[in-house]
C-alpha cells in the first residue's frame, strides 16, 4: 500500500516537471511572430531614418560617402538595440537574417542615391559647359578670323579645365575607385569636346548663309562699317575679290575640325582653286573626275573623315551656289554706278543753257529740229566777236557808260555813191537804215 502510494506520488511529480518544461517552449512559439514582425518594424523605421538622415547630411553640403557611412552606422547601431530590447531572455532567436535584409536595404539604397546624385552632378556641369563654350563658340565661327580654331581651342582648354577643378572635389566626395574616377573626368572632358563639334557640324549646315551674309557685309560697307555710296569712283572688282576672299575664309574655316592642332591645306587649296578663278560658276569642261584636282575628292589630305565637315566636292559645290547667289548684289552695284555717272551729266552743254535761255525752250527745241538755224546763229556769233574785238568797245567803255551814250556816232552807214566815210569821234553805236543797200564802215576814234 505504501509503496503504491509513493509510486503515485513520483507519478504526479514527474508529469508536473514535463508540464512546466513545456510552457517556455508553447510560448516562445506564440511569441516568437510577434518578435519577427517587431524587428520588421525596427527595419522599416532603421532604413526610413537611414534615408531622412542622409538627405539632411547632403542638403547641408556633406560628402556623400562620409553622409552614408556616419548614418549607416548609426542605423545599424539603433537596430540592433532594438533588437535587443525584443528579444526574450533564454529564448536564443536568431536577428542576422532581419540585419543582413538591413543592409542590403540600405546598400540598394545608397546605390540609387548615389547613381542619381552622379547624374545631377554630371548634368550640372555639362549644362556649365554647355553655357561657357556654345555661344562664344557660335561666334567665333560667325567672325571667321584666320585664328578663329586657335582661339576656340584656347575657349575649350579654359572652360574645361574650369569646370574639371570644380567637378574633381565634388567626385570625390562620392569616394569613387581610380578608375570609376578617371573615367568620370574623362567623360566631361569629351562632353565639353562633343560641345564644340556639335556647334562646327551645326555651322557647316549654315554656312553658305554664313557666306553670303559677309560678302553683302564687306561688299556693302568699307572699311569703318559705313555704308558705299556707288558714285562711280570705287572699284567694284577689287571690292567683289576682297568680299569673296572673306567669304572663302567662312568656308575653309568650317571644313574641318581642328581641335588636335594638326595643319591642313584646306585654306590654300580653296584659294588657290576657287578665288583665282580658275573654278567658275560657268565653268563647263571642270575636271571634276580628275583624280590630280584636289576639289574632285571626298576627303581632304591630312584630315581624318570624322573630323571632315565638308567634302572638297561638297566645297565646290557650295562656292558655285554662292556665286550665282550673289552676282546679282554686283550687278545691281554696276547698275548703280551707271545710274549715278548718268544723273551727274544730266545739263546739256554750255551752249545749249545759253541757247535755251536767250531763246526759251520752245525756240531751242526748234533750233534742233532745224539745224540750218543753228549754222545761221553760228554765223552770227562770230560777225558779233570780230565786231566786238574789230571796235575796241571795252576801251570805249572805260570813260565810263554816259559819255558813250551822249557822244556822237563813230560808226557810220552809207548807202552807195554818198561822200566816203569819214573819222567821227563817238561811243555810242547808232545805225540808221538808209537804203535797200547799205555799207558798213568804222574806224576807230582818234582819242
Amino acid at each position: 500500500m505504501q509503496f503504491g502510494r509513493k509510486a503515485r506520488i513520483c507519478g504526479s511529480l514527474t508529469s508536473k516537471s514535463t508540464t512546466t518544461s513545456k510552457q517556455p517552449r508553447r510560448v516562445g512559439v506564440l511569441v516568437h511572430p510577434a518578435f519577427i514582425s517587431q524587428l520588421g518594424h525596427l527595419r522599416v523605421k532603421s532604413l526610413q531614418t537611414f534615408k531622412t538622415q542622409v538627405e539632411q547630411l547632403l542638403r547641408r553640403g556633406e560628402a556623400f560617402a562620409a553622409s552614408v557611412r556616419t548614418c549607416s552606422e548609426s542605423c545599424i547601431t539603433e537596430f540592433d538595440k532594438g533588437c535587443s530590447d525584443a528579444a526574450i531572455r533564454h529564448a536564443n532567436w536568431d536577428a542576422s537574417k532581419v540585419r543582413d535584409k538591413l543592409c542590403r536595404d540600405i546598400e540598394s539604397h545608397v546605390s540609387s542615391v548615389r547613381n542619381d546624385k552622379l547624374s545631377e552632378l554630371k548634368a550640372t556641369y555639362e549644362k556649365q559647359i554647355t553655357a561657357a563654350l556654345a555661344e562664344p563658340v557660335e561666334s567665333l565661327f560667325e567672325v571667321g578670323g584666320s585664328e578663329t580654331w586657335a582661339s576656340i581651342r584656347k575657349l575649350l582648354k579654359h572652360e574645361t579645365d574650369v569646370a574639371i577643378s570644380c567637378f574633381s572635389p565634388a567626385l570625390s566626395g562620392f569616394e569613387l575607385d581610380q578608375d570609376a574616377f578617371d573615367r568620370k573626368m574623362q567623360n566631361l572632358k569629351d562632353y565639353a569636346r562633343s560641345v564644340v563639334e556639335k556647334k562646327a557640324r551645326e555651322e557647316a549646315g549654315k554656312v553658305l548663309m554664313r557666306m553670303k551674309d559677309r560678302f553683302n557685309t564687306v561688299f556693302s560697307h568699307d572699311s569703318d562699317s559705313i555704308p558705299r555710296l556707288w558714285t562711280g569712283k570705287e572699284d567694284i572688282k577689287s571690292i567683289t575679290l576682297e568680299a569673296r576672299s572673306e567669304s572663302l575664309k567662312l568656308l575653309s574655316i568650317v571644313a574641318a575640325i581642328r581641335l588636335d592642332e594638326k595643319s591642313d591645306r584646306i585654306e590654300s587649296i580653296l584659294f588657290s582653286r576657287l578665288l583665282e578663278g580658275k573654278i567658275s560658276i560657268s565653268s563647263r569642261n571642270s575636271d571634276i573626275a580628275d583624280s590630280c584636282d584636289p576639289l574632285a575628292s571626298s576627303s581632304w589630305e591630312e584630315v581624318s573623315p570624322e573630323n571632315t565637315l565638308l567634302t572638297p566636292v561638297q566645297c565646290l559645290s557650295l562656292w558655285r551656289q554662292f556665286i550665282a547667289e550673289t552676282e546679282y548684289t554686283v550687278s545691281q552695284a554696276i547698275s548703280a554706278q551707271e545710274a549715278h555717272r548718268r544723273s551727274n551729266n544730266w545739263l546739256p552743254p554750255a551752249w545749249a543753257i545759253v541757247a535755251m535761255i536767250i531763246l526759251g525752250f520752245n525756240e531751242f527745241m526748234l533750233l534742233l529740229r532745224n539745224p540750218l538755224y543753228l549754222f545761221i546763229l553760228f554765223v552770227v556769233y562770230l560777225f558779233g566777236k570780230a565786231l566786238w574785238i574789230q571796235m575796241d568797245i571795252p576801251g570805249e567803255f572805260r570813260n565810263g557808260t554816259m559819255q558813250v551814250l551822249f557822244s556822237e556816232p563813230w560808226i557810220r552807214i552809207e548807202s552807195p555813191g554818198l561822200c566816203p566815210s569819214g573819222k567821227s569821234i563817238g561811243h555810242d553805236v547808232w545805225v540808221k537804215l538808209t537804203s535797200w543797200v547799205y555799207t558798213v564802215s568804222w574806224a576807230k576814234p582818234d582819242i
